[in-house]
Parts: C-alpha cells; structure tokens; sequence
C-alpha cells in the first residue's frame, strides 16, 4: 500500500500537488483535448526546449546510419509527439486505460513461465507504453515488482510511486539491496527489470545497433543465480488507442551474462527498427565507450 512520504521539502510538496492537480485536470477532459494539450506540448518541445534534442537526433543517425536527414528529423518530431502523449495518458490514469484496445500476443509465454514457482525476470526497456504495459499486468493480478530509479525530487518520486501502485504492482527502488531484490523470485512473482541504459564502466559491453554499448548485468546475474525464467515484455501503440502487448520468451545460445544480453538486446533492436519513433531516444546510450 502507498504512503506519502511526509519528509518533503516545500519545492518538492508544490511538485507533488501540481503534479496531482494535473492528473486530476486530465482525468476529467476529454481524449481530443488531451490529444490536442498532448500535440501542443510536444511541438513546445520540439521547438523552444532543445535540452537531449540534439543528444536524440544524434543516437537516431548511430542506429540508422543510412537514412536522409528529413527521415531522421521527422522520426525525432514523431518522437516528441509519442512520448509527450505518453506521459499525458500515464498522468490521466486509471481513466486513460477506459477507452483503449490492447491485444496480448504470447500470454501463454508469460504464465507457463510463472508455473514454474520460481519467480520470473521480465525485461523490458524504454519503448512503446511501458507504463500500460506495467498497469495492465496490474489489473490482471500479475504479481509485478517493478525496480526503478529513485529521483532526487522528492515530490515527483511519491507521484510516480502512488500513480504506479494503483494497478496493484509493487515499486522497489534499487537502494533497497541485492538481497531484497533476489528475494522477490519465488514463486509467482515478476521482477521487472527496464535494461537498455549506459550502465558505465559496470556494464558489460554488447551490440546495439552494430555498436557496443554497455548495458546493466543484473539481468544475467538474477537469472544464472536463481534459474528464474526471462521474458521479454513490450507494449506497442499500433494505432490511436490501439495497443499490442507482447511477451517473448528468452532463449540464449549460452548460459553467459554476455549471451544472455546480447539475446534480450536484439530483441529489442528487431522491434526498433520497426517503430523507431517509439524508443526513448533521449538516453545517452551509447556514453560510454569500451577501453582500448
């Protein structure tokens, strides 16, 4: 169950009351005027806000080195709008999942995996509507434990946090330990793990995009220490309001940290390349560079 936090600071209680008055805004407008605020921003953005803009349009040239710059500038502007979108739909939840369509392709996957009782890693990463899929295992009584990053703001953290939680999964940050982590894969419970960030000099080093780029091993670490079963999960926007969650079953050609993520990394790469407006491209993947 949340609870509020009450150790904020004023700048971080005004974030949390704005962002909880605009949540309420939303949730009490209608679609074409939350698509209409969604377009209005993202143009704001696109244009007058050029903070990772630049950082975007470059990660686009690595992985899709043999575009014309009007495709990549109009896959970026695409972006903008995807993902401004996005935020508005998580912000308007729970009402925001009243209207839409989702088709669930690989379900079978998901629950034969959890028949085994010991636990599942689901990986993921920042593409498509992360936040639907992660509500809509919710609803449906999936045991989700979703580890994520705690923010330095106070007041959006508990957002998030609350906004998360009311689908019924579970918020774990990872300071909370290693231990607390692995003792989430038993039985019928899903660790959550979104794996495509520079994880620095940590990392280990696999191919994205033909370029290395280092990547979180905890994937690889959980699953070799608990035998706990990989699957992949991905929710797509294919059209307005229509949506296509996908599960995909991880399968290695070795039992190695290296295989193992290099497997759940092309994955990713194949949906990429088929929506490429739909991957947070703002993320400075590729930082860092492997030592010569």
């Amino acid at each position: 169950m949340y609870k509020k936090n009450p150790e904020m600071n004023f700048i971080e209680k005004f974030t949390y009351f704005f962002l909880k008055v605009l949540s309420i805004s939303l949730q009490n407008i209608s679609l074409s005027n939350q698509v209409t605020f969604s377009q209005n921003l993202a143009s704001i953005f696109y244009h007058y806000i050029p903070k990772r803009k630049k950082l975007a349009k470059h990660n686009i040239k690595i992985a899709f080195p043999n575009k014309s710059e009007k495709w990549i500038d109009d896959t970026l502007c695409k972006t903008y709008q995807f993902f401004v979108f996005n935020f508005i739909q998580f912000l308007a939840l729970p009402t925001s999942m009243d209207n839409i369509k989702i088709k669930i392709v690989g379900k079978q996957i998901m629950d034969n995996a959890l028949k085994k009782n010991k636990g599942v890693i689901l990986i993921s990463a920042h593409f498509g509507s992360w936040e639907v899929l992660g509500h809509w295992l919710g609803i449906n009584g999936y045991k989700l434990h979703g580890v994520a990053h705690e923010q330095n703001n106070k007041g959006s953290n508990e957002f998030f946090q609350y906004k998360r939680e009311l689908s019924g999964i579970k918020h774990i940050y990872k300071k909370v330990g290693l231990e607390n982590l692995y003792k989430v894969l038993t039985g019928k419970n899903i660790l959550g793990l979104v794996s495509d960030q520079d994880a620095k000099s940590k990392g280990i080093f696999i191919k994205f995009f033909n370029k290395p780029a280092s990547t979180p091993k905890g994937v690889g670490l959980f699953h070799l220490n608990t035998k706990a079963p990989m699957v992949y999960g991905l929710c797509i926007q294919t059209g307005f309001q229509k949506y296509k969650i996908e599960f995909i079953k991880v399968k290695p050609k070795k039992e190695t940290i290296e295989s193992i993520t290099q497997d759940y990394t092309n994955i990713l790469e194949n949906y990429i390349n088929e929506y490429p407006e739909q991957y947070f491209w703002f993320h400075n993947r590729w930082k860092t560079a492997p030592e010569q």
